[in-house]
């Protein structure tokens, strides 16, 4: 018989996590091992190394994080910084003392400073000032890149970083106040059409700039860089220079998405653009021509992603009315 990979992967509720396990269930030659935070805290050093010694994976993806938009950034950002920088912590730590030799750790393009020059470029980190509003989670993202690298230069191990675009897609988080732009507009537009509103405010000026990759096809490029040859990588990469941008290499307005959102759920009505409310980085566009030369590229056009998006969360909003 074949033996097959063990694969743990952290964060397997969370929209990255679960397009993970559903496509490694669909490629059906590995084992996967996932535990939900009621048996498993990531946060708590020692049930994650005790953990990780007893299941033994042959790989790790380390998808797991606290995430949110502008306004979760702006109003819990000790709990940003503290809970990921654990997460991350633990789990490399843990990974490398049960012998794990495999490690794919994600991370933001938020890693990348303010006003960096666009398209953003891997060398760009580190060379200025990041966006205020979401600092302690950038400076927990980029820890985790630096943990990875460190990883490999002292111990040999091969963890590798990837840095994806927006993300949007099946199981995002569509609270109101705490979630990323595309599902908060996504309910807003759908809940306008539900109760008959003629306009829907949106939050900034309209005019930042922003890339959005469906997490399907994030899923997809984890698992095609976890399993690149190490000549391949090593070759494309960098040692203290190795993650590698995720992203369609598109981006457009907050506005023509706001559009593009309006035209999938049907309202036909106002668009308000509130600029008293922070806009964020003016313009976060991936450079992914690393990502290319290695042999990937998304594949799922934004309106498209939109709709299943969109067809998902009408399928699943009973989870969210409370909320």
């Amino acid at each position: 018989m074949t033996i097959q990979k063990k694969i743990y992967v952290a964060g397997h509720r969370g929209m990255v996590g679960s397009a993970i396990v559903r496509l490694l269930e669909a490629r059906g030659d590995c084992e996967i091992i996932t535990r939900p935070h009621t048996e498993l805290d990531l946060v708590d050093q020692a049930q994650v190394r005790a953990f990780l010694h007893e299941i033994q994976p042959d790989q790790v993806y380390l998808a797991a994080a606290r995430v949110g938009g502008i306004h979760a950034n702006n109003t819990y950002p000790a709990d940003f910084i503290y809970d990921n920088l654990m997460m991350e912590g633990n789990l490399i730590q843990a990974a490398h003392q049960a012998g794990v030799q495999q490690l794919l750790f994600l991370g933001s393009s938020c890693i990348y400073p303010r006003n960096v020059p666009q398209p953003m470029r891997e060398d760009a980190l580190l060379t200025g000032v990041l966006e205020a509003t979401n600092e302690p989670y950038a400076i927990a993202k980029i820890a985790g890149i630096k943990l990875c690298e460190s990883f490999n230069r002292q111990y040999g191990r091969d963890y590798r970083s990837v840095m994806p675009t927006n993300l949007y897609g099946i199981n995002d988080n569509f609270h109101p106040e705490n979630s990323h732009v595309i599902p908060a507009l996504m309910r807003r537009f759908h809940e306008a059409v539900q109760t008959g509103s003629k306009e829907v405010v949106i939050w900034g000026s309209g005019t930042p700039m922003r890339e959005f990759l469906h997490v399907d096809d994030m899923a997809a490029a984890s698992v095609y860089v976890m399993n690149l040859s190490d000549a391949v990588y090593r070759a494309n990469t960098q040692p203290m220079l190795s993650h590698i941008n995720v992203g369609t290499g598109v981006d457009c307005t907050i506005r023509q998405l706001a559009e593009t959102i309006a035209r999938v759920t049907g309202f036909n009505g106002q668009l308000l653009f509130d600029a008293s409310k922070p806009d964020g980085t003016p313009r976060k566009l991936m450079d992914v021509s690393r990502l290319t030369a290695l042999g990937w590229q998304a594949g799922i056009e934004l309106e498209k992603g939109l709709r299943d998006t969109y067809a998902w969360f009408v399928a699943n909003q009973d989870r969210y009315r409370q909320s």
